[in-house]
């Protein structure tokens, strides 16, 4: 079990990022990952931005299978990754959010709260509209 918990941490970002698509391809079908929560919730505090992007992501894949609210009970630490530095892991976890949209509506009034907060200032011009319009197609999910 563990052992797929040190491989998403591989300095292979590649071979790590191939095994989140694999784990997140079968989230949509079973909760068979489910049990590993906790886990992808424990990489939100990995020093490196690609673990953390997949930590989140991998915890947003077990929304449909979440009869513990564990989403619920992380969601401000969840959160927190999207004010990161990166623009790119700000984007990938706004767009693995649309899953806990669709099956944990009862959080979208946290979810949009938290995008409003969002500092758009940060990034660059060439990556703030690409987070604006996300952060749009998120609101209009939640609407």
């Amino acid at each position: 079990m563990k052992e797929i918990i040190i491989a998403l941490q591989d300095k292979d970002d590649k071979k790590a990022y191939e095994l989140s698509k694999v784990i997140s391809a079968k989230s949509a079908e079973s909760d068979e990952f489910y049990t590993y929560f906790d886990d992808f919730i424990d990489l939100l505090i990995h020093p490196s931005s690609y673990v953390r992007t997949r930590g989140f992501c991998l915890a947003c894949a077990q929304a449909r299978w979440d009869t513990k609210d564990k989403l619920k009970n992380n969601l401000d630490l969840m959160l927190k990754m999207l004010h990161d530095d990166k623009p790119t892991a700000v984007r990938q976890c706004l767009a693995a959010l649309h899953g806990v949209i669709l099956f944990k509506p009862e959080l979208c009034k946290v979810i949009r709260q938290e995008l409003k907060k969002i500092d758009l200032s940060k990034y660059k011009d060439t990556m703030a509209p690409l987070i604006k319009k996300d952060i749009d197609a998120l609101v209009k999910m939640i609407e």
